[in-house]
């Protein structure tokens, strides 16, 4: 369901996926929205009133989570078939599966510069991955429960998961340490989200109720009780003045914080100067100083009117939509086209590389090469889950006919 809260409250409503609907998420820019299934399909909608949608194909079990990089090339896909799988937007392919945890995934997320991905999975583990080599660089392990959710705050320094076994945890991953440790909730904690100042962290918990943290004090600061059972979903805007919450009593609640007010554009802008690539450790963006245990803009999310026209004149597909710049909205644009100076003043000129043309092509061709090798191995890993699958059900027929001829006799 697609809310539209200005002028008035109205809803679009789009069908296509054939099974609960698990993930859903916005584009950076609003003008794609994402969402995974348990039909093992991953679908991206136009935003609009006809709600057109493409739809992508890799996993062999339900999807459980999505997640745009910040930059929107790239989606995330977290499975239950133990993989996480990345895609490219742009050209609106798979890319590459990323292999290491031993039971279903349950969630997937970009860090802000895109250069991470943290996942948490019913195997008890928490990994991080590096999408450059591809490779799992880090692991964090409990023994008490899984986490059900996992999150970079804004500065991508730490994450925070939210764990079946009642607590809240946040994770410096620079350091590999445990900064605090919150118990507040008598049921498990199924979501959680930073505020965009990285000063407060609201959690959903299946006891029915939201908690607002205080980071910076390292205490809890509000108890919210809206939803009349479990509370599955919760999300901050962009700008922090709203958040919102899902829960299994078919209700979505639209919250306003009483925080102290900050610019949407002005927090893009300060986080915009850590997404390049040589961006040295910022050790001073991390508020707690010690581990504390804890015992006991709305338009961001909206697609404008005009870009709806725009969209519904031209008739355009998903893939050209995504490659017009034209069709952004303008409130978008000042933000990307600052993003896009600051990413490109890092990069060398023509002038300034040292890799020859000719080897550059070739690696464009090899790395081509390897897309079309790890397509052909997804594929080979789906024919090899239906053949377990077959076998699996022949044994059992063959047990419950054994059992039966034992018996009769």
């Amino acid at each position: 369901m697609l809310w539209n809260c200005k002028p008035q409250a109205r809803a679009f409503r789009y069908v296509g996926h054939k099974d609960v609907v698990t993930s859903v998420q916005f584009s950076p820019l609003g003008n794609l929205l994402a969402s995974a299934s348990r039909d093992r399909t991953i679908r991206l909608w136009i935003p609009d009133k006809r709600g057109k949608s493409s739809e992508f194909k890799a996993h062999t079990a339900p999807v459980r989570s999505i997640d745009f990089s910040a930059d929107g090339q790239f989606l995330a896909t977290a499975s239950e078939d133990k993989s996480i799988k990345v895609w490219n937007m742009y050209r609106q392919r798979f890319l590459y599966s990323l292999y290491r945890h031993t039971h279903w995934v349950r969630c997937a997320k970009f860090s802000p510069d895109g250069r991470l991905i943290v996942s948490c999975s019913e195997d008890k583990t928490i990994k991080i991955w590096d999408t450059t080599n591809k490779q799992c660089v880090n692991n964090f392990s409990d023994s008490v429960g899984f986490a059900n959710f996992v999150g970079f705050n804004p500065t991508g320094t730490c994450i925070a998961s939210a764990g079946s076994d009642h607590t809240v945890k946040i994770w410096d991953i620079r350091v590999n340490k445990l900064l605090q440790h919150y118990q507040v909730h008598s049921g498990g904690v199924n979501c959680v989200s930073f505020h965009p100042s990285g000063n407060y962290l609201i959690t959903a918990s299946s006891d029915g109720t939201l908690k607002i943290l205080d980071l910076l004090e390292g205490r809890l600061i509000y108890t919210l009780q809206g939803h009349t059972g479990p509370v599955f979903t919760v999300s901050f805007s962009k700008g922090g003045d709203l958040f919102s919450s899902g829960g299994a009593d078919a209700q979505v609640l639209l919250w306003r914080t009483n925080f102290d007010g900050l610019n949407c554009k002005d927090i893009i802008k300060r986080n915009l100067k850590r997404l390049h690539f040589d961006s040295s450790p910022h050790l001073v963006d991390i508020y707690p100083r010690t581990p504390h245990p804890h015992e006991g803009k709305i338009e961001t999310v909206e697609t404008t009117d005009t870009t709806v026209r725009t969209l519904a004149d031209k008739g355009e597909e998903i893939n050209s939509y995504f490659l017009n710049p034209s069709l952004l909205s303008s409130e978008c644009s000042p933000t990307t086209s600052k993003k896009k100076t600051e990413d490109t003043s890092d990069f060398p000129s023509e002038s300034q590389r040292s890799i020859p043309l000719a080897v550059t092509d070739a690696l464009e061709h090899i790395m081509e090469q390897l897309s079309v090798l790890t397509q052909t191995v997804s594929i080979l890993e789906q024919r090899l889950t239906l053949t377990e699958d077959k076998l699996k059900d022949c044994l059992e027929n063959q047990h419950r006919l054994f059992n039966a001829i034992q018996q009769k006799s």
